[in-house]
């Protein structure tokens, strides 16, 4: 058994739920856990992508309680999530010059590039594709979350963002028939970072008029500064 495996009572103070809840919720199969001499284990990063899924289909209130419990979890040194630090202004193309599935994310990997922070573009657009093979990113509000499917350290400089608005809406999710023109590239040094970043842009991109602002912006400027309003608005 991995020393760093969460017990019952490990997960229920990650989580801030109750020790009987977990219990629950891993007796019913709702949370990926295995039996280990009889007691539930749980393995931190199929804990964090259970939590990822979930996070898609959460509503505004339950994202902030998430972030919530995400944030007292965090590292003591850690520093409060901030999207609008995290997107420099040369990650932003206002518009990505783009129009195909693919060469979204080729380009989204090439404009993260430009910041120095993401040394192997190339690769980092090969294992986006295969995350986006695997489980497609696209919400239904047209907005797009790319990221690999595990934290790349190894690729960056640190963990940062880029955002990228297409002229027109793209064919991105499979056959679900729906069309993206917002995305946004989550690159991430560690699991729980990128939990945070998550649930933070989640409860961010919940409010149509900030979609509608990404969406009216006349240049990278004008983007960030709509991010740096919205986020102004969020609490914990």
């Amino acid at each position: 058994m991995p020393d760093d495996d969460f017990d019952i009572a490990g997960l229920a103070d990650y989580l801030h739920i109750s020790a009987a809840q977990v219990a629950k919720m891993a007796d019913r199969g709702q949370l990926p856990a295995r039996r280990v001499a009889g007691q539930w284990r749980f393995s931190p990063s199929e804990v964090h992508h259970w939590l990822e899924q979930r996070i898609g289909a959460l509503d505004e209130l339950e994202l902030g309680q998430l972030e919530t419990a995400l944030e007292r979890s965090a590292p003591p040194a850690a520093e409060a999530v901030s999207i609008g630090e995290l997107l420099p202004l040369e990650a932003i193309a206002i518009p990505l010059p783009a129009r195909t599935r693919s060469s979204v994310i080729t380009s989204m990997c090439e404009l993260a590039a430009q910041t120095g922070w993401l040394w192997d573009p190339e690769r980092m657009a090969e294992i986006v594709r295969q995350r986006e093979d695997l489980y497609p990113t696209a919400l239904d509000n047209g907005v797009a979350l790319l990221h690999p499917r595990r934290p790349s350290p190894g690729m960056l400089a640190q963990p940062f963002l880029a955002f990228g608005r297409t002229s027109q809406g793209i064919p991105f999710s499979g056959n679900r028939g729906l069309l993206t023109d917002l995305f946004f590239l989550i690159l991430s040094t560690d699991d729980q970072g990128h939990l945070r970043v998550l649930a933070r842009l989640s409860r961010m991109l919940a409010d149509n008029q900030f979609l509608a602002a990404l969406r009216s912006a006349e240049s990278a400027l004008q983007a960030r500064e709509a991010i740096l309003e919205r986020e102004q608005t969020i609490t914990l």
